[in-house]
């Protein structure tokens, strides 16, 4: 049976959608998922406790992402950087995706940041040397890196030109052109003025002044600040080169589809969760069928929007909950205890979204699984 008991008394029948796999990436834009990290649930994964990650399980969901065409962004903030995902696994996380992704010649970027150094006050000597320390963790393995916010930094640095001399002082070291990371308050509250200021048009000058000292050593930046207007404003005044990858898991369809002047890639954690229906959009962009490309991303903003609805940081929790149904895990938990992080009532309505959407492959299996969650939860 394919019905769910949802908590309000009403009965959901789910319906299968089948995807076609495409044959390779995207051919019109680039296009990255920043992936999840499943916990091993025999493990003591609880608040404050080491990461003790399900290896099998992970990596073939780097698998399930490259085999739609998509690439992976490693380590991010989806992998629970900074909530549960301590830096030990990090690093071996980046070494295994690496390694399966030049097997299988799949695309990877991985986030490098300072959360080996432990909370409290730090010298900017001290962030430059953690920030090193993790590019060439992820050059050494082959990756291409994400110079992610840092908590540290945002806690230290004075003014703007902290900022520009500390991701200065990366862009010489790194061997590969880097990605940089612009995340908003809504995913992290600790990242309040980065880039030296509040005002986030101040705050874009010290961004674009930083692009335009060294611009051949910056691939692109992704941006997630949920503002599409200042998204495209910003895309707009960079140099020639340099690439926008929307991180606005809001807006990324129109975002992505551009204008005449120009379009966005996509890093996006929402494409953990719409992978499929992802890559069979970038098929009909990529044949210039927009009124395809618009129908069939649709359904998945709804989603996304009800997924990453505040407090936005806690996404994380309705991404796993989205796989676990889907099968690409065998349980609901994850690393740092933060399965605990949304309501019945938004699993609930996920779970409408998520059908609506065409993302649930097994509706057997959903329902299944969902119904026991009910039981156990909603009584």
């Amino acid at each position: 049976m394919s019905t769910v008991n949802l908590p309000d008394g009403r009965k959901l029948t789910l319906t299968a959608k089948s995807w076609d796999k495409p044959a390779g990436p995207p051919s019109s834009r680039i296009a990255y998922a920043a992936a999840h990290v499943v916990a091993d649930p025999r493990a003591e994964n609880a608040p404050g406790a080491p990461a003790v990650l399900d290896w099998e399980s992970t990596l073939a969901f780097r698998h399930h992402l490259w085999s739609h065409g998509l690439g992976v962004a490693e380590a991010m903030d989806t992998a629970q950087r900074g909530m549960g995902l301590d830096y030990a696994a990090t690093k071996e996380l980046v070494k295994r995706s690496a390694a399966e992704a030049a097997a299988v010649g799949g695309k990877i970027v991985a986030g490098v940041a300072t959360d080996q150094l432990a909370p409290g006050d730090t010298t900017l000597g001290q962030l430059l040397a953690a920030y090193e320390e993790q590019l060439g963790d992820v050059l050494t393995a082959g990756a291409a890196p994400v110079l992610m916010c840092s908590r540290h930094l945002a806690a230290t640095a004075q003014s703007a030109d902290d900022y520009l001399s500390i991701y200065r002082s990366l862009l010489e070291k790194s061997d590969k052109p880097v990605v940089l990371h612009w995340l908003g308050t809504a995913f992290d509250p600790a990242l309040e003025g980065y880039w030296g200021s509040s005002d986030v048009d101040k705050a874009t000058e010290t961004v674009l002044e930083l692009i335009n000292s060294n611009p051949a050593k910056v691939d692109g930046i992704k941006v997630s600040l949920l503002d599409a207007d200042h998204e495209i404003n910003l895309r707009r005044r960079l140099p020639a080169g340099v690439r926008l990858y929307t991180g606005d898991d809001f807006n990324y369809p129109q975002l992505i589809k551009g204008d005449e002047q120009g379009y966005s890639d996509a890093l996006l954690g929402i494409f953990a969760a719409i992978a499929p229906a992802a890559a069979a959009a970038f098929a009909a962009l990529d044949r210039g069928d927009l009124d395809e490309y618009d129908r069939i991303l649709a359904p998945t903003v709804t989603l996304s929007r009800h997924i990453f609805a505040k407090p936005t940081f806690y996404y994380k929790t309705g991404i796993v909950f989205l796989a676990w149904l889907a099968g690409h895990q065998s349980h609901f938990t994850m690393v740092g205890g933060i399965q605990s992080g949304r309501s019945v009532p938004h699993f609930a309505k996920l779970i409408e979204l998520a059908d609506a959407a065409g993302l649930l492959p097994d509706p057997a299996l959903a329902a299944h699984r969902a119904n026991r969650f009910f039981e156990v939860t909603a009584g």
